[in-house]
């Protein structure tokens, strides 16, 4: 099991060697889709993920959605039926 510092090390090296605007191909791809899935299914928003790896809401949702990721909705007060007063 890896130690947090050291992910955290990690996490930021693959963000600064895909740099913005820069093509994602082949294993660096494949290792950015997984650790995005891990984060995601743990919790973190697709917001909160593309400001962590400096790219766009579209590029995220669509690695998560390559991924298999089951997304979530998107939360927020919903509105029911009222409930009838008597």
């Amino acid at each position: 099991m890896r130690s947090p510092e050291r992910t955290s090390h990690e996490e930021a090296r693959v963000a600064e060697t895909l740099k913005k605007g820069s093509r994602v191909t082949g294993a660096a791809r494949d290792k950015l889709a997984a650790d995005l899935k891990k984060k995601y299914d743990s919790g973190a928003s697709i917001r909160a993920l593309a400001e962590e790896t400096g790219r766009s809401y579209g590029f995220v949702h669509r690695m998560l959605s390559e991924s298999g990721v089951t997304l979530r909705g998107r939360g927020g007060a919903t509105r029911g039926k009222k409930a009838a007063s008597s």
